[in-house]
């Protein structure tokens, strides 16, 4: 196997207000894969999103890129809210990383229309966030993300605000999305259903300094619809994320 794509070392992570959600972290993330952080709130699964986009610095350990550490737009980053500008239209929404890269307009324009293309929002370019429903807002703020065509796209409990509906069907469109463009993705979810549903990799963390408790991979041929959610691989896997997570929630670390 080639290199990780990054790899966290012994890194720890410690608030000037005392709060320590990592304390000694060792994480690969692998090119191509869909890895997700599952673990109870405030055990650091944010937190590491973070420290790979290089928003917070780590207290200690290291980070360690395969390749030089990426480049403006290489890393896209979906947060829990969409944070849309309210008095843009979708198109300026998400042509706004390019634009503090200063693209040219014809890049920024032809990328736009790809990125929303990809999500399903080519008839709303000229939308206003108001118009919007929720999940087409989160579609907003991914193709914000993905118009930049990044190595590797942070996703923090995207889809955590919404409806179970609208959740599985974005769900449904983020594996199309991994499938056109074989992005390398680190997911956080609270949810054992929606790890095992997306993921080719489910890492828990514990409660206390983001110890991983358990670690299993999912075959990514396995194919991802309504069938597998109802079979014996999801519900093996999804017994197997749901007692980790209730070692994790109980503090403790293998």
């Amino acid at each position: 196997m080639s290199a990780p794509l990054v790899s966290l070392i012994g890194v720890g992570k410690k608030f000037s207000n005392g709060v320590e959600p990592l304390a000694k972290l060792d994480l690969a993330v692998r090119e191509g894969e869909t890895l997700t952080l599952l673990g109870p709130s405030g055990c650091g699964k944010s937190t590491t999103l973070r420290l790979i986009a290089g928003l917070t610095r780590a207290t200690r350990g290291e980070i360690v890129w395969r390749d030089a550490p990426p480049a403006p737009g290489e890393i896209g980053f979906v947060f829990q809210e969409p944070t849309l500008m309210p008095w843009a239209d979708v198109a300026a929404n998400a042509a706004l990383p390019l634009r503090l890269q200063n693209a040219p307009r014809a890049l920024i324009a032809s990328r736009v229309r790809e990125a929303l293309a990809q999500v399903g929002l080519s008839a709303f370019s000229g939308a206003v966030p108001r118009e919007l429903s929720g999940g087409m807002k989160m579609r907003v703020a991914i193709a914000r993300a993905l118009v930049t065509r990044p190595k590797l796209l942070l996703m923090d409990e995207p889809f955590a605000a919404l409806d179970e509906v609208t959740r599985f069907k974005l769900n449904d469109d983020l594996l199309a999305l991994k499938r056109d463009n074989s992005t390398t993705i680190v997911f956080v979810t609270h949810s054992v259903y929606e790890s095992v549903y997306l993921s080719t990799r489910v890492v828990t963390l514990s409660a206390q300094g983001g110890a991983i408790v358990d670690e299993f991979d999912i075959d990514p041929a396995l194919p991802r619809d309504a069938a597998f959610r109802l079979g014996v691989d999801f519900a093996h896997y999804a017994h197997r994320a749901a007692a980790a997570l209730q070692k994790a929630i109980g503090g403790a670390a293998s």
